[in-house]
C-alpha cells in the first residue's frame, strides 16, 4: 500500500523505501519481551527491508524464502505472527497459511502484489488478519503489525496489589495475610483491594462509597461498618489500628507502614 505524500521515498519493487533511507517506526516503547515475527518473501530485497524495519522497530525477526522453509521456521520458533507473501513459489501463501493455521492460531498479515478483490476476501478467508498490496510503506507494515499484535496477544495480567504484609487477587477474589487466606466478605474484599491500589491517601466515605460500592449516594455508615469489619480481620489490634486508619474529619487511609495514629 503506497504511504502519503511525503512519505518513504522510492525503494526496492513492492517497498516504499529500503531501512538506510529513514529511522525506524513502530511501536514506541519497547515491550519487556518482543514478539518473534516471521517474515516469508521470495524476494530477498522485499525480505530484508521488511525485516530491517521490524528488526529496528523492537521486533525478532525470522525470514524463510519459500512455503516449506516458512513451515519448518515456524515449527522451529513458533512465531507471534507471520508477514506472509501470496505469490511464493511451490506452495502459495494462501497454503502456507492454511497450514500455520491447522497447527494453532497464529496472526498472518498477508503481503500481495495482486489488487483483486476476490484474491484479499480469499487470503481473508483462509485466516489472514490483514492484507496488504504491494507496493507498500514499509513504516505503514510495522504500524500493521503493531495493530494485530495488540488485537490478538493478551494483555499481561496485572501483579495482584500487596503491601504490609497483605495480598489481594481480583482474579481469583482471594486474600491472604502473612501468606494465611482472609475470610473476606465480596465487599470486605472490594475495599482492601481499593486501599491497596491507593496507598497513602485519605478518602472521604463518600468518595469510598462511590468508588468501591459504586453508589453516588446512600447510607454513609455502611462504609463505616465495614471499614471496622476489614480491620478486624487485618489488623494485629483492631482497638489500635495501623493500616487503615481514621482522618479526622475526612475519612479513611490506607498507611503501609502501620503507623500509629495522629
Amino acid at each position: 500500500m503506497a504511504g502519503p505524500p511525503g512519505g518513504d521515498p522510492a525503494g526496492p519493487p513492492g517497498v516504499g523505501a529500503s531501512p538506510a533511507e529513514t529511522s525506524a517506526a513502530g511501536p514506541a516503547t519497547a515491550a519487556p519481551a518482543p514478539a518473534r515475527i516471521l517474515v516469508v518473501d521470495d524476494d530477498p530485497t522485499v525480505a530484508e527491508v521488511v525485516a530491517g524495519y521490524l528488526d529496528r522497530a523492537g521486533y525478532r525477526v525470522d525470514r524463510a524464502g519459500d512455503g516449506p522453509a516458512a513451515l519448518a521456521r515456524a515449527a522451529e520458533y513458533r512465531p507471534d505472527l507471520v508477514v506472509l507473501d501470496l505469490m511464493l513459489p511451490g506452495m502459495d501463501g494462501l497454503e502456507v497459511c492454511r497450514r500455520l493455521r491447522g497447527r494453532g492460531p497464529v496472526p498472518v498479515i498477508m503481503l500481495t502484489a495482486r489488487g483483486d478483490e476476490d484474491d484479499r476476501v480469499l487470503g481473508l478467508e483462509v485466516g489472514a488478519d490483514d492484507y496488504v498490496t504491494k507496493p507498500f510503506s514499509p513504516r505503514e507494515l510495522v504500524l500493521r503489525v503493531e495493530s494485530v499484535l495488540r488485537r490478538t496477544r493478551p494483555a499481561p495480567a496485572p501483579r495482584p496489589p500487596s503491601a504490609a504484609g497483605l495480598t489481594a487477587d481480583p482474579a481469583a477474589r482471594r486474600a491472604t495475610k502473612g501468606g494465611v487466606e482472609l475470610a473476606l466478605t465480596l465487599r470486605e474484599f472490594d475495599l482492601l483491594v481499593f486501599f491497596l491500589r491507593n496507598p497513602g491517601r485519605a478518602f472521604a466515605r463518600e468518595e469510598l462509597m462511590r468508588e468501591v460500592w459504586g453508589w453516588d449516594f446512600g447510607d454513609l455508615s455502611t462504609v463505616t461498618v465495614h471499614v471496622r469489619r476489614l480491620r478486624g480481620k487485618v489488623e494485629d489490634d483492631p482497638a489500635r489500628p495501623r493500616l487503615i486508619q481514621t482522618v479526622w474529619g475526612v475519612g479513611y487511609r490506607f498507611d503501609p507502614a502501620g503507623r500509629e495514629e495522629d
